[in-house]
């Protein structure tokens, strides 16, 4: 059996549009800021006012929406379920396959501002660089692939799947690449087709240390382990989205304010500044799909189901391919990776929080190109 792949196009119907203004503009708000400084109890009434005004009164979607479109994007099914995707192909006969995988609460919108750095280095002032062919799937669940329709859904599923996915596209060898829930996911895409990969780009997230390794530790370590309990802090969302994500699903579903308090005070934690660092109208293109699409609870499902049968784990290493990752880390967190990771690139100084495809493209492309340009002599390509 052959499985097409189908041109496909953004299209919000102008009803639903008029449904968010009118549901934005009948907000009915709390009364009162709760005692404390700035986003201590969360996000700030008047900010969030001045955002939910911002999304009726002048976010432009259809021209979000058109500039999405400017990328070619696809549909194909692959193990029973319709899966979205960004294929972008560089003129460069020479340009490197490479599959981005994108986190959560976000989309395939994480990588706009990267998808034409990746692909024409040249008409982005990178002359001579390494260019890109540029897969950007979206993963099960989220904006416009469908969602788990049972149980059992897992990171090594998804990676399958975007083998399959390469394969159906022709490419014999490629890179790939992820943060967050992408940091998941790409090693697991090693584990699944080794002979396959080039070389795994996470943005962070391995050498994480936990209790288990307390007992290892010299009296420096355990003193940076003790620090990073400070400051392991906020909205336990794997919990909360381990135990009822439908009964939250339900709010978020029905109020695009509420939806967007959520969201809001995830990427304020993601991003530790006095207010989050990602461009504005970037952030409601992703919040604004997310309510489009009805995703807010079939996005949950790697805090039930993907990330650790037990609740949280931070993403398993492998050594089948090389690993770079663009946060570097500590000592403490090098000596773990290596445990379980042939990692070649380890940068320090780079900048951003955890969303830094959004934050700081133009270092993170720098990043994923000078991570293939010491593993791509490795292979034949």
């Amino acid at each position: 059996m052959t499985f097409p792949i189908r041109p496909f196009r953004i299209d919000i119907p102008q009803a639903d549009i008029d449904d968010l203004h009118e549901r934005l503009a009948r907000t009915r708000w709390t009364a009162h800021q709760l005692p404390g400084q700035g986003w201590e109890r969360g996000v700030p009434l008047d900010h969030l006012k001045e955002l939910a005004e911002y999304w009726r009164t002048e976010f432009d979607w259809r021209a979000q929406e058109a500039a999405l479109n400017d990328f070619p994007q696809f549909l194909t099914e692959i193990d029973g379920l319709d899966m979205h995707f960004v294929h972008v192909r560089s003129a460069d006969p020479d340009a490197i396959p490479l599959i981005l995988t994108h986190g959560w609460p976000n989309s395939f919108v994480e990588f706009s501002k990267t998808i034409g750095p990746l692909t024409d280095p040249r008409a982005h002032g990178f002359e001579g660089a390494q260019p890109f062919h540029v897969v950007v799937p979206s993963v099960p669940g989220f904006t416009f692939s469908a969602a788990p329709t049972e149980t059992g859904m897992t990171t090594a599923r998804v990676a399958g799947m975007w083998v399959t996915l390469m394969e159906r596209l022709g490419y014999e060898r490629y890179g790939v690449q992820g943060g967050d829930l992408g940091a998941y996911i790409a090693p697991e895409i090693a584990i699944a087709a080794p002979d396959r990969v080039i070389g795994v780009h996470i943005d962070g997230g391995i050498g994480m240390p936990t209790a288990a390794d307390v007992p290892t530790m010299t009296e420096d370590e355990r003193a940076e382990w003790d620090m990073m309990q400070q400051w392991m802090t906020g909205v336990d969302h794997h919990a909360l989205l381990h135990a009822a994500p439908q009964t939250f699903a339900h709010a978020w579903t029905d109020s695009p304010v509420g939806l967007l308090a959520w969201l809001v005070h995830k990427f304020h934690e993601f991003a530790p500044l006095p207010e989050y660092s990602v461009d504005r109208d970037h952030l409601l293109t992703n919040i604004a799909l997310y309510w489009f699409t009805d995703t807010a609870g079939t996005s949950s499902w790697p805090m039930y189901n993907g990330l650790g049968e037990e609740g949280f784990a931070w993403p398993k290493g492998q050594r089948l391919v090389p690993t770079g990752t663009y946060g570097g880390g500590s000592a403490l967190m090098r000596r773990l990776a290596d445990k379980d990771n042939d990692i070649v690139h380890w940068p320090e100084g780079n900048t951003g929080n955890h969303f830094v495809a959004m934050e700081q493209p133009g270092a993170h492309v720098a990043d994923i190109r000078a991570f293939f340009d010491k593993v791509a002599p490795r292979v034949s390509r």
